[in-house]
């Protein structure tokens, strides 16, 4: 299931820098059908996406490395993608050169040494997640970081993905992720919570690499769902990690019954973004209809999100001064610092060490 935006379209907000040298999810994986090509936008860099007969997933730079041009304007036949301008074949999960039509007996030109740009393309939880390395950085590793996904604590469980577009960049997109105090305002509803549940909170975090955790703690008791929980009579747990470059983690436990999702917002330009949900579970697993009421729900809570950032897109382009507070802030104070020192290549871990904050939702 998907939203899109919901008041035709909106002008974006400011751009920002991005972060390279990572995974970020694509598409739908089941969108790929071997033997058919597909494209996406991500940080900027024009994508070609596909699926060979063999099953393997593959990512393309969209573009030919002789005259520049798409090279979704071609075909591919599920073995080998051929350019539309001048027929040069190439195999897409190495990029490596097969053929190039024009060349004859006297040519000394060996298309082998030439190749398309390709990148790492790897299927989880649904998605094909691609890695894009940082600009100039030659070949790829050979030893990449995990790709990402959910936890999972059993072998059965369900599982539902959401999708929205954001007009706004990644850290707008990021921090209204992160942030703990918007809930009664934006998410306002008899499912979830209302502004009479306020009531003063205190969370413990804790750095970890690439970011920082809240702590295992009981869940708030103002949010409806949490509260449904409570039939299984085990204490509830909640916790939630950021991690670098644009990943939220949450699981709940509750004994042997779980929940947990992956929420990453993904660069699409430098000031656009979307957000992507994937979500699996194993509580009320034998409870008829409990995946397509996690979907419709699900669905509202992401669309409320999503209108509220058109909603600040249109503030954010007279590009007002802003600002972050203390206590409810932090986490975004923190995202910030990741960033920068990872664009950078220097400074420390803006936690030193466990830290408890202070806030009202």
């Amino acid at each position: 299931m998907s939203t899109r935006a919901i008041s035709g379209p909106a002008t974006p907000g400011p751009a920002t820098e991005l972060l390279f040298g990572d995974w970020y999810p694509a598409a739908r994986a089941a969108t790929l059908r071997p033997g058919k090509m597909s494209t996406a936008l991500l940080l900027g860099v024009p994508v070609l996406l596909g699926r060979k007969l063999d099953g393997a997933l593959f990512a393309m730079r969209d573009l030919c490395p002789h005259r520049g041009i798409p090279l979704s304007a071609g075909w591919f036949d599920g073995e080998t993608v051929q350019c539309k301008y001048h027929g040069w074949r190439f195999e897409p999960v190495t990029g490596q050169c097969r053929e190039i039509p024009s060349l004859t007996g006297l040519d000394i030109l060996q298309p082998e040494k030439i190749y398309a740009t390709s990148y790492p393309c790897q299927e989880r939880d649904g998605y094909a997640w691609v890695y894009l390395p940082e600009a100039g950085a030659g070949r790829i590793a050979a030893t990449l970081p995990p790709v990402p996904e959910v936890p999972k604590f059993s072998a059965k469980f369900r599982s539902a993905h959401l999708v929205a577009d954001l007009p706004c960049n990644v850290d707008h997109g990021i921090i209204g992720l992160m942030d703990p105090a918007h809930g009664p305002f934006v998410h306002q509803a008899w499912w979830w919570r209302s502004r009479a549940s306020i009531h003063e909170k205190h969370k413990h975090f804790e750095p970890i690499p690439q970011g920082f955790r809240m702590s295992a703690h009981a869940p708030s008791g103002n949010s409806a769902p949490y509260k449904l929980l409570g039939v299984y009579g085990e204490p509830i747990t909640t916790t939630i990690d950021f991690v670098l470059p644009n990943r939220r983690v949450e699981t709940i436990r509750c004994g042997d019954k779980w929940f947990s999702s992956l929420t990453t917002i993904t660069p699409v330009t430098p000031s656009t973004c979307r957000i992507d949900v994937a979500a699996a579970w194993n509580v009320f697993y034998r409870v008829p209809g409990v995946t397509f009421l996690a979907r419709f729900f699900g669905a509202r809570f992401v669309r409320q999100d999503q209108e509220t950032m058109i909603e600040q897109a249109q503030g954010l382009r007279a590009h007002p001064a802003l600002m972050l507070i203390d206590d409810a802030d932090k986490p975004a104070k923190w995202y910030f610092a990741l960033k920068q020192a990872r664009l950078t290549g220097t400074g420390t871990h803006p936690l030193s060490g466990p830290v408890t904050l202070h806030w009202r939702s």
